[in-house]
Protein backbone atom coordinates (compact mmCIF):
# COMPACT_ATOMS: atom_id res chain seq x y z
CA UNK A 1 0.00 0.00 0.00
CA UNK A 2 1.41 3.42 -0.96
CA UNK A 3 2.09 5.25 2.72
CA UNK A 4 -0.13 8.36 2.62
CA UNK A 5 1.10 11.76 3.32
CA UNK A 6 -1.41 12.79 5.33
CA UNK A 7 -0.79 9.72 7.81
CA UNK A 8 2.42 11.25 7.99
CA UNK A 9 2.06 14.29 8.77
CA UNK A 10 -0.15 13.51 11.58
CA UNK A 11 2.32 10.93 12.50
CA UNK A 12 5.25 13.83 13.01
CA UNK A 13 2.73 16.45 14.23
CA UNK A 14 4.20 17.22 18.14
CA UNK A 15 1.75 17.26 20.94
CA UNK A 16 -1.06 15.48 19.04
CA UNK A 17 -2.87 13.04 21.04
CA UNK A 18 -5.37 10.80 20.20
CA UNK A 19 -8.40 13.08 21.49
CA UNK A 20 -6.65 16.08 18.97
CA UNK A 21 -6.72 13.72 16.11
CA UNK A 22 -10.51 12.14 16.38
CA UNK A 23 -11.91 15.93 16.70
CA UNK A 24 -9.20 16.63 13.63
CA UNK A 25 -10.97 14.02 11.71
CA UNK A 26 -14.12 13.79 13.19
CA UNK A 27 -14.46 17.85 11.63
CA UNK A 28 -12.52 16.41 8.12
CA UNK A 29 -15.41 14.30 7.78
CA UNK A 30 -13.06 11.03 9.14
CA UNK A 31 -10.27 11.88 5.89
CA UNK A 32 -6.31 12.49 7.18
CA UNK A 33 -6.28 14.63 3.97
CA UNK A 34 -8.91 16.85 4.62
CA UNK A 35 -7.54 17.01 8.37
CA UNK A 36 -4.48 18.75 7.04
CA UNK A 37 -6.83 21.99 5.92
CA UNK A 38 -6.63 24.97 7.64
CA UNK A 39 -10.38 25.05 8.41
CA UNK A 40 -10.64 21.08 9.97
CA UNK A 41 -8.45 22.84 12.83
CA UNK A 42 -10.02 26.61 13.32
CA UNK A 43 -12.40 25.66 15.52
CA UNK A 44 -10.33 22.87 17.65
CA UNK A 45 -8.55 23.60 21.27
CA UNK A 46 -4.96 22.23 19.87
CA UNK A 47 -1.68 23.15 21.56
CA UNK A 48 0.63 25.41 19.91
CA UNK A 49 3.21 23.55 18.59
CA UNK A 50 0.54 21.15 17.00
CA UNK A 51 -1.41 23.90 15.22
CA UNK A 52 1.63 25.09 14.08
CA UNK A 53 3.21 21.84 12.26
CA UNK A 54 0.20 20.80 10.64
CA UNK A 55 0.20 24.87 8.95
CA UNK A 56 3.63 24.51 8.05
CA UNK A 57 4.98 20.82 8.29
CA UNK A 58 8.63 19.90 7.81
CA UNK A 59 8.57 18.89 4.10
CA UNK A 60 12.24 17.28 3.91
CA UNK A 61 11.22 15.11 7.03
CA UNK A 62 8.17 13.83 5.61
CA UNK A 63 9.96 13.29 2.61
CA UNK A 64 12.29 10.93 4.22
CA UNK A 65 9.65 9.55 6.20
CA UNK A 66 7.77 8.38 3.34
CA UNK A 67 10.75 7.00 1.28
CA UNK A 68 11.75 4.65 4.63
CA UNK A 69 8.04 3.89 4.59
CA UNK A 70 8.27 2.12 0.76
CA UNK A 71 11.51 0.92 1.58
CA UNK A 72 10.36 -0.89 4.66
CA UNK A 73 6.83 -2.17 4.27
CA UNK A 74 6.11 -0.50 7.40
CA UNK A 75 2.67 1.24 8.55
CA UNK A 76 1.11 4.12 10.24
CA UNK A 77 -1.97 3.19 12.21
CA UNK A 78 -4.19 6.21 13.66
CA UNK A 79 -6.16 5.92 16.87
CA UNK A 80 -9.09 5.60 14.63
CA UNK A 81 -7.88 3.36 12.13
CA UNK A 82 -10.40 -0.41 13.06
CA UNK A 83 -6.79 -2.03 13.22
CA UNK A 84 -5.82 0.55 15.69
CA UNK A 85 -5.41 -1.90 19.34
CA UNK A 86 -8.26 -2.22 21.05
CA UNK A 87 -7.18 -2.06 24.28
CA UNK A 88 -4.47 0.21 23.84
CA UNK A 89 -7.16 2.73 22.44
CA UNK A 90 -9.14 2.39 25.98
CA UNK A 91 -6.33 3.68 28.11
CA UNK A 92 -5.88 7.79 29.47
CA UNK A 93 -2.97 8.92 27.20
CA UNK A 94 -3.21 6.32 24.15
CA UNK A 95 -0.45 7.50 21.60
CA UNK A 96 -2.50 9.12 18.07
CA UNK A 97 -0.43 7.16 15.68
CA UNK A 98 1.46 4.04 15.58
CA UNK A 99 4.18 3.55 13.14
CA UNK A 100 3.96 -0.99 12.86
CA UNK A 101 7.04 -3.14 11.22
CA UNK A 102 5.29 -6.59 10.36
CA UNK A 103 2.19 -8.01 11.49
CA UNK A 104 -0.78 -5.43 12.16
CA UNK A 105 -2.94 -8.16 12.97
CA UNK A 106 -0.44 -8.86 15.71
CA UNK A 107 -1.45 -6.01 17.90
CA UNK A 108 -4.82 -6.97 17.79
CA UNK A 109 -4.13 -10.96 19.21
CA UNK A 110 -4.11 -11.52 23.29
CA UNK A 111 -0.85 -10.55 24.83
CA UNK A 112 0.85 -10.50 28.14
CA UNK A 113 3.87 -8.13 28.75
CA UNK A 114 7.05 -9.33 29.99
CA UNK A 115 9.33 -6.95 31.73
CA UNK A 116 12.51 -6.87 33.94
CA UNK A 117 16.33 -6.07 34.73
CA UNK A 118 18.28 -5.26 32.01
CA UNK A 119 20.87 -7.08 34.09
CA UNK A 120 19.53 -10.35 35.06
CA UNK A 121 20.78 -13.28 37.01
CA UNK A 122 20.85 -16.52 34.88
CA UNK A 123 18.17 -18.01 36.82
CA UNK A 124 16.20 -15.07 35.62
CA UNK A 125 16.75 -14.96 32.03
CA UNK A 126 16.50 -18.69 31.92
CA UNK A 127 13.00 -18.16 33.95
CA UNK A 128 12.12 -15.44 31.64
CA UNK A 129 12.82 -17.53 28.05
CA UNK A 130 10.95 -20.61 29.56
CA UNK A 131 7.48 -18.93 30.46
CA UNK A 132 7.97 -16.65 27.40
CA UNK A 133 8.22 -20.08 25.53
CA UNK A 134 4.98 -21.41 27.44
CA UNK A 135 2.79 -18.77 27.09
CA UNK A 136 3.78 -18.63 23.33
CA UNK A 137 3.07 -22.51 23.50
CA UNK A 138 -0.80 -21.58 25.13
CA UNK A 139 -1.66 -18.70 22.55
CA UNK A 140 -0.67 -15.73 24.01
CA UNK A 141 1.46 -12.97 22.56
CA UNK A 142 4.56 -12.04 24.30
CA UNK A 143 5.22 -8.32 24.48
CA UNK A 144 8.22 -6.51 25.34
CA UNK A 145 10.50 -3.70 25.31
CA UNK A 146 13.65 -5.13 23.41
CA UNK A 147 15.91 -3.88 25.79
CA UNK A 148 19.17 -6.19 27.13
CA UNK A 149 18.45 -8.54 29.91
CA UNK A 150 14.49 -9.97 30.38
CA UNK A 151 12.85 -7.88 28.01
CA UNK A 152 15.40 -9.92 24.85
CA UNK A 153 14.76 -13.27 26.97
CA UNK A 154 11.10 -13.08 26.78
CA UNK A 155 11.21 -12.16 23.11
CA UNK A 156 13.35 -15.39 22.25
CA UNK A 157 11.49 -17.27 24.33
CA UNK A 158 8.18 -16.75 22.24
CA UNK A 159 10.13 -16.76 19.04
CA UNK A 160 11.49 -20.16 20.15
CA UNK A 161 8.39 -21.73 20.52
CA UNK A 162 7.30 -20.56 16.92
CA UNK A 163 4.72 -18.10 18.38
CA UNK A 164 4.27 -14.33 18.35
CA UNK A 165 5.68 -11.86 20.04
CA UNK A 166 5.62 -7.68 19.86
CA UNK A 167 8.36 -5.65 20.35
CA UNK A 168 7.71 -1.98 21.39
CA UNK A 169 10.69 0.04 20.72
CA UNK A 170 11.47 3.81 22.01
CA UNK A 171 13.30 5.08 18.73
CA UNK A 172 11.85 5.28 15.35
CA UNK A 173 11.69 2.01 14.23
CA UNK A 174 14.59 2.84 11.39
CA UNK A 175 16.93 2.85 14.56
CA UNK A 176 16.52 -0.04 16.31
CA UNK A 177 18.25 0.52 20.34
CA UNK A 178 20.30 -1.49 21.42
CA UNK A 179 22.17 -2.14 17.86
CA UNK A 180 23.60 -5.51 19.26
CA UNK A 181 19.42 -6.16 18.89
CA UNK A 182 19.21 -5.59 15.05
CA UNK A 183 19.38 -9.78 14.14
CA UNK A 184 16.55 -9.83 17.22
CA UNK A 185 14.40 -7.41 16.21
CA UNK A 186 14.40 -8.41 12.26
CA UNK A 187 12.77 -12.04 13.40
CA UNK A 188 10.06 -10.42 15.65
CA UNK A 189 9.25 -8.12 12.87
CA UNK A 190 8.80 -11.60 10.28
CA UNK A 191 6.38 -13.42 12.63
CA UNK A 192 5.22 -10.53 15.09
CA UNK A 193 5.41 -6.70 15.03
CA UNK A 194 7.88 -4.14 15.82
CA UNK A 195 5.77 -0.93 17.16
CA UNK A 196 6.96 2.43 17.74
CA UNK A 197 5.03 5.82 18.49
CA UNK A 198 8.07 7.69 17.40
CA UNK A 199 8.98 8.86 13.70
CA UNK A 200 11.93 7.48 11.90
CA UNK A 201 15.21 9.09 12.97
CA UNK A 202 14.32 9.28 16.28
CA UNK A 203 17.21 8.33 18.50
CA UNK A 204 17.01 6.75 21.82
CA UNK A 205 16.15 9.58 25.08
CA UNK A 206 15.80 8.64 28.63
CA UNK A 207 12.50 10.45 28.29
CA UNK A 208 11.09 8.44 25.75
CA UNK A 209 11.04 4.75 27.51
CA UNK A 210 8.42 5.22 29.81
CA UNK A 211 6.36 6.72 26.95
CA UNK A 212 7.11 3.92 25.64
CA UNK A 213 6.31 1.41 28.74
CA UNK A 214 2.65 2.84 28.55
CA UNK A 215 2.41 1.52 25.04
CA UNK A 216 3.55 -2.75 26.65
CA UNK A 217 1.09 -2.34 29.37
CA UNK A 218 -1.81 -0.62 27.29
CA UNK A 219 -1.44 -3.52 24.80
CA UNK A 220 -1.33 -6.12 26.95
CA UNK A 221 -3.91 -8.22 29.04
CA UNK A 222 -1.29 -8.16 32.43
CA UNK A 223 2.10 -7.08 32.91
CA UNK A 224 4.46 -9.93 34.38
CA UNK A 225 7.75 -8.66 36.44
CA UNK A 226 10.61 -11.51 36.42
CA UNK A 227 13.60 -9.86 37.92
CA UNK A 228 13.36 -6.22 38.71
CA UNK A 229 15.30 -3.67 41.46
CA UNK A 230 13.50 -1.45 43.48
CA UNK A 231 13.97 1.35 41.19
CA UNK A 232 13.67 -0.75 37.79
CA UNK A 233 11.77 1.09 34.81
CA UNK A 234 10.05 -2.29 34.57
CA UNK A 235 8.02 -1.61 37.90
CA UNK A 236 6.80 2.08 35.87
CA UNK A 237 4.99 -0.83 33.43
CA UNK A 238 3.83 -2.45 36.12
CA UNK A 239 1.61 0.68 37.96
CA UNK A 240 0.49 1.43 34.32
CA UNK A 241 -0.37 -1.41 34.22
CA UNK A 242 -2.23 -1.55 37.75
CA UNK A 243 -3.89 1.89 36.46
CA UNK A 244 -5.43 0.71 33.91
CA UNK A 245 -7.14 -1.99 35.17
CA UNK A 246 -4.75 -4.45 33.90
CA UNK A 247 -3.27 -7.46 35.74
CA UNK A 248 0.07 -7.42 37.35
CA UNK A 249 2.08 -10.33 37.95
CA UNK A 250 5.41 -10.58 39.54
CA UNK A 251 7.99 -14.18 40.07
CA UNK A 252 9.12 -13.57 43.60
CA UNK A 253 13.06 -14.58 44.49
CA UNK A 254 15.42 -14.72 46.55
CA UNK A 255 15.83 -12.38 50.06
CA UNK A 256 18.81 -11.59 49.39
CA UNK A 257 19.18 -10.87 45.87
CA UNK A 258 18.43 -6.86 44.67
CA UNK A 259 17.11 -8.15 41.88
CA UNK A 260 14.00 -9.36 43.62
CA UNK A 261 13.16 -6.64 45.48
CA UNK A 262 11.36 -5.15 43.13
CA UNK A 263 9.42 -7.92 42.43
CA UNK A 264 8.87 -8.38 46.40
CA UNK A 265 7.67 -4.90 46.28
CA UNK A 266 5.03 -5.64 43.70
CA UNK A 267 3.71 -8.22 45.97
CA UNK A 268 3.10 -6.25 48.88
CA UNK A 269 1.58 -4.00 46.88
CA UNK A 270 -1.28 -6.62 45.14
CA UNK A 271 0.31 -7.97 42.55
CA UNK A 272 -0.21 -11.98 41.96
CA UNK A 273 2.68 -14.07 43.14
CA UNK A 274 3.52 -16.56 40.09
CA UNK A 275 5.53 -19.57 40.63
CA UNK A 276 4.48 -21.26 37.29
CA UNK A 277 2.90 -20.26 33.49
CA UNK A 278 -0.47 -21.67 34.89
CA UNK A 279 -0.94 -18.65 37.36
CA UNK A 280 -1.03 -16.07 35.05
CA UNK A 281 -3.53 -17.97 32.81
CA UNK A 282 -6.36 -18.33 35.52
CA UNK A 283 -5.58 -14.94 36.44
CA UNK A 284 -6.54 -13.35 32.63
CA UNK A 285 -8.77 -15.81 32.36
CA UNK A 286 -7.23 -17.02 29.57
CA UNK A 287 -8.54 -20.40 27.78
CA UNK A 288 -6.32 -23.53 27.98
CA UNK A 289 -6.80 -27.24 26.43
CA UNK A 290 -6.19 -29.51 29.35
CA UNK A 291 -3.18 -31.20 27.95
CA UNK A 292 -1.66 -27.55 28.26
CA UNK A 293 -1.99 -27.97 31.83
CA UNK A 294 0.33 -30.66 31.87
CA UNK A 295 2.86 -28.56 30.36
CA UNK A 296 5.98 -27.26 32.31
CA UNK A 297 7.91 -23.81 31.41
CA UNK A 298 11.14 -24.77 30.85
CA UNK A 299 9.50 -27.59 27.95
CA UNK A 300 9.01 -31.01 27.67
CA UNK A 301 12.53 -32.13 27.57
CA UNK A 302 13.61 -34.10 30.98
CA UNK A 303 17.42 -32.77 31.66
CA UNK A 304 19.83 -35.78 32.02
CA UNK A 305 20.89 -37.67 35.37
CA UNK A 306 23.91 -36.51 36.78
CA UNK A 307 26.73 -37.86 38.77
CA UNK A 308 26.53 -38.15 42.87
CA UNK A 309 29.24 -35.78 43.62
CA UNK A 310 27.52 -33.04 40.60
CA UNK A 311 24.43 -33.29 42.58
CA UNK A 312 25.96 -32.56 45.97
CA UNK A 313 27.80 -29.60 43.86
CA UNK A 314 24.17 -28.56 42.43
CA UNK A 315 22.55 -28.53 45.62
CA UNK A 316 25.47 -26.90 47.85
CA UNK A 317 25.12 -23.83 44.92
CA UNK A 318 21.17 -24.27 45.54
CA UNK A 319 19.58 -20.86 43.93
CA UNK A 320 22.35 -17.92 45.39
CA UNK A 321 25.41 -17.24 43.34
CA UNK A 322 28.35 -18.18 45.39
CA UNK A 323 32.60 -18.61 44.77
CA UNK A 324 34.34 -21.73 43.85
CA UNK A 325 35.62 -21.06 47.90
CA UNK A 326 32.43 -21.07 49.14
CA UNK A 327 31.55 -24.28 47.61
CA UNK A 328 34.48 -26.02 48.16
CA UNK A 329 33.46 -25.35 51.85
CA UNK A 330 30.70 -26.76 51.29
CA UNK A 331 30.76 -29.64 49.56
CA UNK A 332 34.35 -30.86 51.11
CA UNK A 333 35.96 -31.39 47.29
CA UNK A 334 39.22 -30.81 46.31
CA UNK A 335 39.32 -27.11 44.91
CA UNK A 336 39.89 -28.67 41.50
CA UNK A 337 37.69 -30.78 41.18
CA UNK A 338 34.60 -28.46 42.30
CA UNK A 339 36.10 -26.00 39.49
CA UNK A 340 36.49 -28.90 36.97
CA UNK A 341 32.77 -30.27 37.44
CA UNK A 342 31.87 -25.95 37.47
CA UNK A 343 32.96 -25.89 34.11
CA UNK A 344 31.63 -29.11 33.31
CA UNK A 345 28.06 -28.10 34.15
CA UNK A 346 28.85 -24.79 32.52
CA UNK A 347 29.25 -26.32 29.16
CA UNK A 348 25.77 -28.04 29.88
CA UNK A 349 24.10 -24.80 30.49
CA UNK A 350 22.95 -25.86 34.28
CA UNK A 351 25.31 -22.96 35.78
CA UNK A 352 26.64 -19.58 34.54
CA UNK A 353 30.04 -17.38 35.48
CA UNK A 354 29.29 -14.31 36.78
CA UNK A 355 31.12 -11.22 37.94
CA UNK A 356 33.09 -11.24 40.90
CA UNK A 357 34.30 -15.35 40.53
CA UNK A 358 30.69 -16.49 41.23
CA UNK A 359 28.79 -19.01 40.05
CA UNK A 360 24.93 -19.01 39.67
CA UNK A 361 22.42 -22.32 39.04
CA UNK A 362 20.26 -22.13 35.95
CA UNK A 363 16.84 -23.47 36.44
Amino acid sequence: MEPSRARAVLARTPALNCGHLKALLEAAGGEPERALEPRSARALELPPATRAFLGAPDESALAADLAWLRASGARILLCSDAEYPPLLREISGAPATLYVLGSVEALASPQLAMVGSRSPTPGGLATARAFARWFARAGLTVTSGLALGIDAASHEGALAAGGLTVAVCGTGLDRIYPAEHAGLAARIAASGALVSEFPPRTPPQRCHFPRRNRIISGLSLGTLVVEAARKSGSLITARLAGEYGREVFAIPGSIHSPLSRGCHQLIRQGAKLVEEAADVLSEIKFPLAKEQLTMTPGGDAKPAELDKEYEMLLDALGFEPATLDVLVARTHLPGESVASMLLILELEGRVAALPGGRYGRIP
